[in-house]
């Protein structure tokens, strides 16, 4: 490969490290291409799955500040360089590498983090981005129902929720107020207190 062509291929793999939030190193020997349009397939939509040279791969690991590799570039490689949720994409890699052994996991990083195959691992087990959003979704809407059955309850219904709530409450005694807005009330009912005992009455 000539220099610039080398200069090029640096350049694109230090960029692409810099844009993923995440990259998984595996070394593919034994794979066909078959298989590896098959795992490209099934990661493409959280991640990009790139067969890469050692030399190369390591003079770009090194500009773009990554030291999760270190040591570990040796025989076929490729990355898988992560852009969408890490959690699919690990499922992905992990999953087949199970059904296809010959993929061998080695080392990740994620957000400047190393990670190890087993931590990899871990993170294939988490559930995906796309449940986490479906869940609070659920929870959310749990909370809209709440509140829009309060403000559509008859009025009997609602003061009852609210005489719960004074209730509570009161059992759980009053909040803390500002001295100032206690103060102000008491004069007032001193000085009303006075003009009862003295009798002061204007008509």
């Amino acid at each position: 490969m000539a220099k610039p062509e080398k200069a090029a291929v640096i350049a694109e793999l230090t960029e692409k490290f810099r844009n993923s939030g995440a990259a998984v190193l595996t070394e593919y020997r034994g794979l066909t291409v078959a298989q590896l349009t098959m795992l490209r397939s099934n990661i493409r939509e959280h991640a990009t799955y790139a067969v890469v040279k050692n030399t190369l791969t390591e003079i770009a690991a090194k500009e773009a500040g990554v030291t999760a590799f270190d040591g570990q570039l040796s025989g076929p490689s490729a990355i898988a360089f992560i852009t969408g949720d890490p959690v699919g994409a690990a499922k992905g890699l992990r999953d087949f590498a199970k059904a296809n052994p010959l993929l061998v996991i080695k080392a990740g990083v994620m957000d400047g983090k190393a990670l190890s195959p087993a931590e990899i691992s871990k993170l294939a087990d988490l559930e995906s981005r796309e449940v986490l959003l479906a869940k609070l979704a659920g929870a959310m809407k749990a909370s809209l129902s709440n509140a829009v059955y309060l403000f559509a309850a008859p009025l009997s219904q609602t003061a009852r929720v609210i005489e719960a709530l004074r209730a509570k409450v009161e059992a759980e005694g009053p909040a803390p107020v500002a001295q100032d807005a206690v103060q102000a009330p008491a004069e007032a009912v001193v000085e009303s207190t006075e003009d009862v005992a003295t009798g002061d009455d204007e008509s």
